[in-house]
């Protein structure tokens, strides 16, 4: 009876060891690595908006509106002023 409970002890103690094992793997390599891919996911959607909106600009068919909030700015790019101008 004394080696039932013994091999008990020694299981759980394993289940235990293994749970932390997995926590500790979890907390210093996975996290780090989604934190890393969302961080790069960020980036690019941010290069892809503003190069969109440099594209939208640079086509000088109307003002780009850009809004945040409650806030509306339409941005015309000065390079077509001035092609407007000289015509």
């Amino acid at each position: 009876m004394a080696k039932n409970k013994t091999a008990l002890v020694i299981w759980l103690l394993l289940l235990v060891i293994l749970i932390l094992v997995i926590l500790v793997a979890y907390v210093f390599f996975v996290q780090p690595a989604i934190a890393d891919r969302q961080s790069r996911a960020q980036a690019e959607g941010y290069e892809y908006a503003i190069v969109s909106i440099m594209q939208a600009a640079s086509q000088c068919e109307q003002a780009v509106p850009l809004t945040y909030q409650n806030v509306t700015v339409n941005l015309i790019n000065a390079e077509c002023l001035q092609q407007q101008a000289a015509a």
